[in-house]
């Protein structure tokens, strides 16, 4: 229980961290707000809960990593449950259908909190599934190698 824990702690920061860096590099190369805990921090603020700016951008961060570790724990139990294998073709599978999750998720937290960001939305959209692709590629990726690891 320890180890599994521990491996779906550490799978899930490196693959939010590896989708992270590819939001901000096309943050970066489209010049438009792509960033996710920034959007997140955003957010927040628009909520209204009273929070320094520095603990909305950190709240920004931990929710990010936060939905990244809940992201797995999905993949875990369908890897364990033999719903579908640990392959390259079901991590680009269980990244379409995290994109299209974080896609309407991100059409409702706009929606609830009333932030329209000047943003390229259609771009962001297109962006933020990519994001997942890469998110579940990295995930199973090390889950695959952290297995590996654990029979040795």
């Amino acid at each position: 229980m320890i180890y599994t824990t521990l491996q779906l702690v550490l799978v899930s920061i490196a693959a939010t961290s590896a989708m992270t860096w590819f939001s901000y590099a096309m943050s970066k190369s489209f010049r438009e707000l792509y960033k996710e805990p920034v959007l997140l921090g955003y957010a927040i603020d628009k909520m209204k809960i009273d929070l320094s700016t520095q603990s909305k951008i950190t709240w920004g961060w931990l929710l990010h990593y936060v939905i990244g570790f809940l992201f797995v724990v999905g993949y875990h139990i369908v890897w364990v449950k033999n719903i579908a294998p640990i392959s390259p073709l079901s991590a680009l599978l269980l990244g379409a259908i995290s994109g299209v999750i974080g896609i309407i998720s991100w059409i409702i937290i706009f929606s609830m909190t009333h932030h329209q960001p000047p943003i390229d939305f259609k771009g962001y959209y297109i962006q933020l599934f990519f994001a997942h692709v890469i998110f579940a590629i990295v995930a199973a990726a090390l889950y695959s190698i952290s297995l590996t690891l654990q029979n040795y």
